[in-house]
């Protein structure tokens, strides 16, 4: 039997470090991890590092939420981010995160209706 995690907060950070690396994983797969982007990732970490101190339970959602929060922040900046890669056709149009507000988040083609990878998987999908 594993004794409890003396330090609670470990846990917290390791979802975080966790998040942070998926949602990295994927601007590289998308050549878009530049050091302005990378600042970017490090701000949504460190908002989510709060809330996620305010809502323990919320944990396992901390990776969509940092992927939805570096997407807001580069559609303000730069424009869409990740462009679907299954529409070949009609205008460029980003990737959505699902669920918004759950675990095991995904990065959904909202037009076509189809899952496209795992949060921090978008390097294996074929363009």
């Amino acid at each position: 039997m594993n004794a409890p995690d003396p330090d609670p907060t470990s846990h917290l950070e390791q979802a975080l470090h966790a998040a942070r690396a998926l949602v990295l994983a994927d601007l590289v797969a998308g050549d878009v991890a530049e050091a302005d982007v990378v600042s970017l990732v490090e701000d949504a970490v460190s908002h989510r590092r709060w809330w996620v101190g305010q809502w323990p339970e919320g944990v396992e959602f901390v990776a969509g939420l940092i992927a939805q929060d570096v997407q807001d922040a580069l559609l303000d900046k730069y424009g869409r981010w990740p462009l679907c890669v299954v529409c070949g056709t009609g205008e460029p149009h980003a990737l959505d995160v699902e669920p918004e507000l759950g675990a095991d988040p995904h990065w959904v083609c909202g037009k076509a209706g189809v899952v496209v990878a795992a949060v921090g998987s978008l390097g294996s999908v074929s363009r």
